[in-house]
């Protein structure tokens, strides 16, 4: 079978202009023990080249449509909320890529703490901010992301918040790379799913299908 190496033509170039694509192009020249002792999960480094921890993708050498050689780390902000029917709603957004529905969330910028990272890209991305909410940062978890690569991969942590009951929920309103900003039913994640599609024509983003079906639960 034959080895793919692939590096998005994006990644080059809107990604080392915007800062979320390492400009190294030559991964053995990276300080891998330095990135090896930061990592939420340990990963090994062969031949001055990183592994993915987790699994084999379509790619095994380049960066696919990641930016970041190795391990990059997200952060993933879940808000939830009831109306007075007792129906639960989750804060939502369409990502401006095409790659579907998602929770608010982007990388961890040095420096900050992944629940720090969660609520920044919640603000950014929806407007919304929750002065006083109580946060719950879960565990790093890979995400099984389809831009990733054998070399370029995403770990998540999932930062979760609840409302309560509320007669009105606030509003949200899409930004920086959100197309747009919903509060979505979803009471289960069959729920979910069923709502994007007959609202919104929609589908959730496959890098986050199994964390919400984990944190939803589905109808059977």
């Amino acid at each position: 079978m034959a080895t793919r190496t692939y590096t998005h033509p994006d990644v080059l170039t809107l990604g080392v202009r915007d800062g979320w694509a390492d400009p190294e192009t030559d991964p053995t020249r990276i300080d891998w023990p330095a990135r090896q002792a930061a990592a939420a999960i340990p990963f090994a480094v062969v031949g001055g080249r990183p592994v993915n921890p987790c699994e084999k993708t379509a790619v095994r050498y380049g960066r696919n449509e990641l930016g970041h050689w190795g391990e990059a780390l997200a952060a993933d902000a879940l808000v939830s909320a009831r109306d007075r029917q007792d129906a639960q709603w989750i804060v939502m957004v369409e990502r401006d890529d095409g790659h579907g529905w998602a929770l608010p969330g982007g990388h961890v910028d040095p420096g900050e703490s992944a629940l720090e990272g969660a609520v920044r890209e919640l603000a950014e991305e929806t407007g919304l901010s929750l002065p006083g909410a109580s946060w719950l940062a879960g565990q790093p978890r890979y995400v099984p992301d389809p831009r990733a690569s054998d070399e370029a991969w995403m770990v998540t942590v999932l930062c979760t918040t609840h409302l309560g009951t509320l007669d009105r929920r606030p509003v949200v309103t899409g930004g920086d790379d959100a197309a747009r900003a919903e509060w979505v039913r979803a009471d289960t994640y069959d729920t979910l799913t069923a709502t994007l599609a007959d609202t919104y024509d929609g589908k959730v983003f496959a890098a986050h299908v199994d964390m919400l079906t984990r944190a939803l639960g589905t109808a059977s």
